[in-house]
């Protein structure tokens, strides 16, 4: 899982979350479905963003929408109501294309194993397939997945001949070029052509804050092993970084506002609300932890000198075989480091060991108080997500 959109379930909420989670769903299942189990690798946050524009514009009862899933590890070995049809495909096209890309920068750059001739030319290969793979399924739905192929091949140029007084967002193009075809595409499918020129504002401006917050978050680790990056080759200062990142955010809320959308809840919630809290952790901002909740009222359940919150109901006990069955799942996907699971055993809600939740324990009305951000121009100024503000 890679991405810079890495919602936590209590920001969220229990709707949201199913929402989200059935997109994330669908596009491991539609890369599975089209081209096998290696590439449900390539599942990342970010891509299921197309799935979730497409359904948020589609007209109830049309080429999306939702089917039952069977058992799987992630979920517990639980079946769950997925997102399919047109949005999933499109988004492990795009999901494909640029996994491809990022093996083969990975490649160039002789990164870890990938230095060894032998695996360097094994990814080389998986990289060509998930090429062929993406503009099979790209072509399926209507997508030529060759404006991403383009921006890919012009990327490295352009970070060949950049240097020091070399604007960053002449860096950041190819990433905006291909991020704008990609969101605008979703207005295509869901059959509303007058948010196509929005929508390819929002995923340009969403390119460009992807690009420069992986370049933050990689700088010092760059930096110690001499690999290239844009903020260091270019000679841009991380204040300016955040001015970009702190535009774009901006633009993105300016841009959606121009569409139209059916159900655009989850959409806002994780380009609006969502967005900021990455650029946040991006530069290191500090962040409360959801265990301890800052505006929960003097005696609330949860506050200092407040009842203690009840416990959540106990469920039933998996037997010892069906135990094992479901910890060996969760350990060969990685859900049991980076992920939220039940128990094998117990079905408690546990959060993997690595899980960072940049939780700011605000429900959104209460971000609207606390942050200051309502009024003409604020983040919830026509808000759609749920809350009264």
């Amino acid at each position: 899982m890679f991405g810079i959109v890495r919602p936590c379930r209590h920001r969220l909420g229990e709707k949201l979350t199913a929402q989200w989670t059935a997109h994330l769903c669908g596009l491991c299942l539609a890369l599975r479905g089209d081209h096998g189990q290696l590439a449900r690798i390539v599942t990342n946050y970010d891509g299921l963003l197309i799935s979730v524009l497409t359904e948020a514009q589609a007209d109830p009862g049309g080429s999306t929408g939702r089917r039952t899933a069977g058992p799987c590890p992630l979920r517990g070995m639980r079946t769950a109501s997925v997102a399919h049809g047109e949005g999933a495909r499109l988004a492990a096209a795009v999901s494909l294309v640029l996994a491809s890309a990022k093996v083969r920068d990975h490649v160039a750059d002789g990164d870890g194993l990938l230095a060894r001739r032998p695996v360097a030319l094994a990814a080389r290969r998986v990289a060509a397939g998930w090429d062929r793979a993406g503009a099979r399924t790209g072509s399926d739905v209507g997508f030529d997945t060759a404006v991403l192929v383009d921006a890919v091949d012009r990327q490295t140029g352009i970070e060949s001949l950049a240097g020091p007084g070399t604007p960053i967002l002449t860096v950041t193009e190819p990433t905006e070029t291909a991020t704008a075809a990609a969101f605008a595409h979703t207005a295509v499918l869901a059959g509303r052509p007058r948010n196509t020129a929005p929508l390819a504002e929002a995923g340009r401006l969403f390119g460009r804050l992807a690009h420069l917050l992986d370049a933050v978050e990689d700088r010092e680790a760059d930096a110690a092993s001499g690999a290239w990056n844009p903020l260091t080759a270019t000679g841009t200062s991380l204040d300016e970084a955040r001015r970009l990142a702190d535009d774009a955010v901006h633009g993105i809320r300016l841009a959606l506002r121009e569409a139209e959308f059916t159900d655009g809840g989850l959409a806002h919630r994780l380009l609006v609300h969502e967005l900021p809290n990455s650029v946040r952790r991006a530069f290191g901002a500090p962040s409360c932890a959801h265990g301890s909740h800052p505006y929960a009222p003097p005696g609330a359940p949860g506050a200092p000198g407040g009842p203690t919150p009840p416990e959540p109901p106990r469920r039933d006990r998996r037997g010892l075989l069906a135990g094992c069955a479901v910890w060996l799942g969760l350990a060969c996907t990685c859900q049991l480091c980076c992920g939220t699971y039940e128990d094998p055993w117990t079905r408690e809600r546990k959060e993997g060991c690595l899980h960072n939740c940049d939780c700011d324990c605000c429900e959104c009305c209460e971000c609207c108080n606390c942050c200051n951000c309502g009024g003409e121009d604020g983040c919830c100024s026509g808000c759609d997500c749920g809350c009264d503000c």
